[in-house]
């Protein structure tokens, strides 16, 4: 396969879950608004000041607005095209590359990334997010699915289709590290007691972020304990958000690109994703927490960085790497 098409792939995989992510974060957001709808224990700063600080945008957002509302907030994360982390752009980016690839990926796949481009370049999509924030990001999130569900249903699961599962298993385990190290780090409110009432709403919050509620409760039965769930969304080896999924889907499917056996390695990047699934697969959550959540999760993003840019220069190091890959690596 031509590097251009494995770039293309890898990035429009990427770009789809990025998107998707976006929209679930904020969806969750909007509802766990009207748990504090009276604003006594919960500001409206600090319930949307965490989700810019989860994407890393804050100097660009300042750059553009000084409050922290749902309003700017919404706007900022789903519209503004100068942030190249927002749904619009996200999705702009996801429409180019397939269209790159349009001679590869089937037609429904481009039809269906074309349609969701064309509402959300649309004055209809404004006015939907505007009548209704929630329902606006649910059907981005359920479009987005038709996409991957289409993608499944309709390419070869061959090479093309596992550079799509490297890119979406590389975000969503990043994308999943993130909320949880956001709740952890910066969510409780000062005076609030671990396990409180707020606690347990932004920690069902960060389950819902994930789509894991429902997966959550049919393991874990009662109350939402902290430790249960970062050792879900964590370890989990079977929950299709969790961080070890990804990082073994992604092993999966770099070993079957090169044709390599998972008990070895044949580059850079298989030998890191290899690595880092074998520490997942024999780690505890009590050994997490003594070393640190916040530091545990902090280095598997630096690993997952590492494995997006092994990969890039193993199958395109003569392209120049994607602006969001070298603001990610910054």
């Amino acid at each position: 396969m031509l590097s251009r098409v494995a770039d293309s792939l890898y990035w429009l995989g990427r770009y789809v879950e990025r998107a998707e992510n976006n929209a679930r974060i904020l969806d969750v957001n909007l509802q766990l608004m009207l748990d504090f709808q009276d604003g006594s224990d919960m500001t409206e700063q600090r319930q949307w000041e965490p989700i810019i600080a989860s994407l890393e945008d804050q100097k660009l957002f300042n750059s553009l607005s000084k409050q922290f509302t749902a309003e700017t907030v919404c706007e900022f994360v789903t519209f503004e095209r100068e942030n190249p982390n927002s749904i619009y752009s996200c999705l702009a980016r996801a429409r180019e590359n397939a269209r790159t690839v349009r001679e590869y990926i089937s037609s429904e796949m481009w039809e269906q990334i074309n349609r969701l481009y064309l509402f959300m370049n649309s004055d209809a999509a404004r006015q939907e997010c505007a009548n209704s924030s929630i329902d606006f990001y649910r059907r981005f999130v359920d479009s987005s699915h038709q996409f991957l569900g289409i993608t499944n249903a309709t390419l070869t699961h061959g090479e093309g289709w596992h550079f799509l599962q490297v890119g979406k298993y590389l975000e969503r385990a990043d994308c999943t590290s993130r909320i949880l190290d956001l709740k952890y780090h910066i969510l409780l409110p000062s005076g609030e007691q671990v396990g409180g009432n707020v606690d347990t709403v932004q920690w069902m919050a960060v389950l819902k972020s994930c789509s894991a509620l429902e997966a959550y409760r049919k393991i874990s039965v009662g109350q939402v304990i902290p430790w249960k769930v970062a050792e879900f969304l964590i370890l989990h080896d079977s929950f299709p958000r969790s961080i070890r999924f990804c990082i073994d889907g992604l092993d999966a499917s770099l070993h079957r690109i090169s044709g390599c056996d998972r008990a070895h390695f044949s580059n850079e990047a298989e030998r890191l994703s290899g690595r880092l699934c074998s520490d997942l697969d024999y780690v505890t959550i009590d050994e997490i927490f003594k070393y640190g959540l916040h530091e545990y999760l902090d280095r598997i993003q630096l690993r997952l960085i590492e494995i997006a840019g092994a990969m890039h220069k193993t199958y395109c190091e003569w392209m120049e790497p994607e602006p969001a890959l070298q603001t990610q690596a910054q």
